[in-house]
């Protein structure tokens, strides 16, 4: 059976950083997995933690082996939802329409289930029912995505940081971490006319990408308190599971700083909003910031909503007639039999090789029609509630003598 473990709605980010998954430790994750599961898919971003299974479970033995595996602390088991088939599969094309995201409709999210899945299948943890659940989520997600347009009015965690900091005037920046959400801020901040960018990293070898650049200047991470007191604004935004930006990393005088913390676990100290000169949101916070097109967003995935119920509905339907799969096969598999021999009997009466492949043609393609008519009334049958009853016809005209 398909199941779902994710995180309950509304819980507080001091909690859910503690039910995070580092994404590099997705691979071993899903190994230790598939010793429980028959299918996996991990999806880990900085504000998601979903698990989406396929298997037979009793939900409290389930639950706890998934924190055991994650090394989650149980006492937080409160706050985990199991869902199983139907509001599981919903819950997935949800996801990947941007009904779910912490910012309505916000364009990440798609790329993000699509990685998950593609790791998945990379790691043969997909195969059967599941597979098939993430191929039609994704082609829903790219047809809701383009369909409402919702590219006319991209939004994200790192736009709306961006654009909150330049409209309250900030020059400086000091961006944090250049994953895939730190390559975004640095495209949204280039956009603009900004004096510098201090970009804290690991690997310096990224200076290769700005070497014609004067406004970014990488440095590594012991380099970042040298300068994180002359910038106006400083964006987070790394996969560390430790604290990043200390109390003691900011002076208690000097200008003003804005702090956008898009990581979770969060790369801040809580003890750093309590500076006089800093102003710190973190991810909730920012999806709270009305960035003006929300109202526009929601209208226009509302209006498409008949997409993701068109896709959904056409999955459960390859479900229902997974069933009939074994029926369809020796039904082929007799006409192929049926074929064979008639041709066989007109080769030996026939002199002409001209004839015999004409033949040949001919009564493979007058079987192939009929069958797979057949097979295409079977279907419409079975989904209408009469599968039972033709089946047992189909059966007596095409699978009785040969």
């Amino acid at each position: 059976m398909i199941g779902l473990i994710g995180i309950k709605k509304n819980t507080p980010i001091d909690i859910r950083e503690k039910l995070t998954i580092q994404s590099n430790k997705c691979k071993a994750y899903i190994e230790e997995s598939l010793k429980y599961l028959d299918e996996v898919v991990i999806l880990a971003t900085c504000n998601r933690t979903e698990i989406y299974f396929n298997a037979s479970f009793e939900k409290e033995e389930l639950l706890k082996k998934i924190f055991e595996i994650f090394n989650w602390n149980y006492d937080y088991s409160e706050y985990v939802f199991i869902s199983e088939d139907r509001k599981a599969c919903k819950h997935l094309f949800e996801v990947t329409c941007g009904f779910h995201s912490k910012i309505l409709g916000e364009d990440q999210i798609l790329g993000q289930v699509r990685n998950a899945y593609l790791l998945s299948l990379h790691e043969k943890a997909v195969k059967l029912e599941l597979q098939r659940l993430f191929q039609y989520a994704l082609t829903c997600g790219k047809r809701f995505k383009s369909e409402s347009r919702l590219y006319e009015i991209p939004v994200s965690s790192s736009s709306i940081a961006v654009n909150e900091a330049i409209n309250r005037d900030c020059k400086k920046f000091m961006l944090i971490g250049y994953g895939d959400v730190g390559r975004l801020i640095m495209k949204y901040l280039l956009a603009h006319k900004i004096e510098s960018i201090y970009l804290v990293v690991r690997n310096l070898k990224i200076k290769e990408e700005f070497n014609n650049d004067n406004i970014v200047n990488v440095i590594n991470f012991d380099e970042k308190n040298n300068y994180i007191n002359e910038v106006d604004c400083i964006i987070s935004c790394t996969s560390a599971p430790h604290i990043i930006v200390k109390k003691e990393d900011i002076n208690l005088q000097g200008n003003k700083i804005l702090i956008y913390d898009l990581a979770v676990p969060r790369d801040v100290e809580e003890k750093v909003k309590n500076i006089e000169r800093t102003e710190v949101y973190n991810i909730d916070n920012i999806s709270l910031i009305n960035d003006g097109n929300k109202k526009m967003r929601f209208d226009k995935m509302d209006s498409n909503k008949f997409i993701l119920d068109k896709y959904l509905n056409e999955y459960y339907d390859w479900r229902k007639l997974r069933c009939i799969s074994p029926v369809i096969k020796k039904v082929k598999d007799n006409s192929e039999v049926v074929y064979k021999k008639r041709i066989f009997t007109f080769k030996n009466k026939s002199k002409s090789e001209k004839d015999i492949n004409l033949a040949n043609q001919l009564i493979k393609s007058t079987s192939d029609y009929y069958i797979n008519r057949a097979i295409e009334v079977m279907k419409q049958e079975f989904l209408k509630g009469s599968g039972e009853e033709c089946l047992r016809i189909i059966e007596k005209i095409f699978m009785t003598g040969k």
